[in-house]
């Protein structure tokens, strides 16, 4: 079994040092060497280059070292569910959301999610779309909910809720006030928009190309909250948000919604999560809240 030399490696890889990466693990110096040693007579490749002054990693090296990371998380999860499966649903969830469905569809399904196992500790990480995918394929979270799909075949996606989206602009913005707004009108808009690897970018620049708008600038902002209060404060501009993200400002004569003479704007929201965490069992928890909560 090469789990100690695994570790060692990744936390040498992440320390950058020998002596550093025993001091963490609390072994000697010489064992970090043997189990780097070990693992490259394995594979039959040089992992590291070792200079005085500085420690580099090989291109096969980074290879193990992605894998390495996941064969531990999968090593210590396995430990957990063994130890677990006999008991109450304890421990840690981690749950990767994209920030429409981290900020305004999931707090509530946490509220619930512990109240029913308050002996379960929840960790949230927020991001767009790619960086949720690309968590939940390391393994750094156990479940991730995104907007829109995945082409990751790797991943187990299962859509959970329907999103519609809608053109809002500021309640000053010249097309607000008109009966009807079409296509045509918003040729030559400002758009303020999410960064790259947002799903709510994505749909936004798919409806920009699909109707053949013509754009006279785009502003990116990381941020729902931040492409909400440019557009109130600057008084122009326009964006397509999710209606979880708009409907308190939209209630409260913030925002306001174009009078669009055009189908709505769907969307779904999805779950996904890696094969070897589907059975989790706070895993399965969340998903079955998921499902009773949510409407598809």
């Amino acid at each position: 079994m090469y789990y100690d030399a695994l570790k060692t490696f990744v936390t040498l890889v992440e320390t950058k040092n020998f002596t550093r990466a025993a001091e963490f693990l609390h072994i000697s110096q010489p064992s970090v060497s043997v189990h780097i040693k070990n693992l490259e007579a394995e594979f039959q490749t040089e992992l590291l280059i070792r200079s005085p002054k500085v420690l580099k990693i090989t291109p096969t090296g980074e290879i193990l070292y992605e894998r390495a990371k996941q064969i531990l998380s999968m090593y210590e999860q396995t430990q957990k569910d063994i130890l677990e499966h006999h008991h109450d649903i304890i421990g840690k969830l981690i749950i990767g959301a994209s920030f429409t469905i981290g900020e305004y569809v999931l707090p509530p399904l946490l509220v619930e999610l512990h109240a029913k196992y308050p002996n379960l500790e929840i960790e949230v990480f927020i991001g767009n779309t790619e960086e949720i995918v690309q968590s939940v394929r390391l393994l750094n979270v156990d479940i991730g909910l995104i907007e829109g799909q995945t082409n990751d075949r790797e991943l187990l996606v299962e859509p959970f809720m329907e999103d519609e989206l809608f053109i809002v602009g500021s309640i000053q913005h010249e097309l607000v006030s008109k009966e009807a707004v079409n296509m045509a009108d918003l040729q030559n808009q400002t758009w303020f928009m999410r960064e790259e690897g947002s799903g709510t970018r994505e749909y936004l620049k798919h409806m920009i190309r699909s109707n053949g708008l013509k754009v006279k600038s785009i502003l990116t902002i990381s941020s729902n909250q931040g492409i909400k209060e440019m557009i109130i404060h600057s008084g122009q501009g326009l964006s397509l948000l999710s209606i979880h993200t708009i409907k308190r400002d939209v209630q409260q004569h913030n925002l306001s919604i174009l009078p669009l003479s055009h189908p709505a704007f769907k969307r779904l929201f999805s779950c996904v999560c890696s094969p070897v965490m589907e059975n989790k069992r706070h895993v399965m928890a969340f998903k079955n809240i998921l499902r009773q909560k949510t409407k598809l």
